[in-house]
């Protein structure tokens, strides 16, 4: 009983933001970060990127934010609680491979 208040909980949560991002979206809302520092935030694009995968548009999808992919990884971190794999090392290796990926485009797109 206790796992299904965690997960109502988590999935309300998740809805909310996702009902925040498409208000956002809607009302064409810049990015705040760009807005405050005058750069581009490591999420830049992300929000683009998905409306393209519905489109079937992967290329242009990948050349908006290539960290796209990892949004699911992030929701399912979020929800199994950190433990995706059994293995407490392969979920730090894919957390951490997920913060350096996000990093490494945000510079490159920087320079």
């Amino acid at each position: 009983m206790k796992n299904i208040k965690k997960f109502k909980s988590k999935l309300i949560d998740c809805s909310i933001i996702a009902l925040i991002v498409a208000i956002f979206y809607i009302f064409n809302v810049p990015c705040l970060f760009k807005l405050l520092f005058k750069i581009q935030c490591p999420g830049c694009g992300i929000t683009r990127a998905y409306i393209s995968l519905m489109h079937l548009d992967f290329a242009k999808a990948f050349e908006l934010n290539p960290m796209f992919w990892s949004v699911p990884f992030l929701i399912l971190f979020y929800f199994t609680d950190g433990k995706i794999f059994k293995q407490k090392w392969l979920n730090s290796l894919l957390f951490y491979l997920i913060i350096a990926g996000f990093l490494i485009n945000w510079i490159i797109k920087l320079i």
